[in-house]
């Protein structure tokens, strides 16, 4: 077998797609005493770019509030450019899914506590996430939504974002 056919999955460029901070309520908000509840929503997306190389982006959006009022809102988006040849068709839905965020996700968390910080917050360090367990979850919503409209399961890499991707 020659070097042409072996598996190859490297990482082109990880980079700060898209980060943005708002506080409606400031500066008033900096005179409360209590401590802010804080909602965090986590995703993935892919996009195949051609045949070898994949984005894949780590999405999250955090949200502190104080009583009713926001203190902050912060939405990040982190990805990472992916070439990934001559990996088994199965094997390459699994390591887009998982590998790749897992790969990108310390530089949002990153970016989000480095945001939060510069906003005069204390950061808000998002808690480690097991992108296996979520790419599982995504697969049987994804099945039970196929069986619920009896479709059968489309070809191809099914995409962390439940699109599906043509193989060559």
């Amino acid at each position: 077998m020659s070097d042409q056919n072996q598996p190859f999955f490297s990482i082109q460029r990880a980079y700060l797609k898209d980060l943005s901070l708002e506080q409606p309520n400031s500066p008033a908000i900096f005179l409360e005493q209590e401590m802010p509840t804080v909602e965090v929503q986590l995703d993935v997306a892919a996009e195949r770019l051609n045949e070898h190389v994949f984005e894949v982006a780590v999405i999250a959006t955090v949200t502190a509030k104080i009583q009713d009022k926001v203190a902050f809102l912060v939405e990040g988006k982190q990805a990472g450019i992916f070439e990934i040849r001559n990996v088994p068709v199965e094997q390459l839905d699994p390591l887009i899914g998982i590998a790749c965020p897992t790969i990108v996700y310390p530089y949002l968390r990153a970016n989000v506590a480095d945001a939060i910080s510069r906003a005069g917050f204390q950061p808000i360090h998002l808690a480690e996430v097991n992108f296996q367990a979520l790419y599982e979850q995504r697969l049987a919503q994804l099945a039970e939504q196929q069986a619920a409209n009896g479709e059968t399961p489309a070809p191809g890499i099914v995409m962390p974002d439940g699109s599906s991707a043509q193989t060559h």
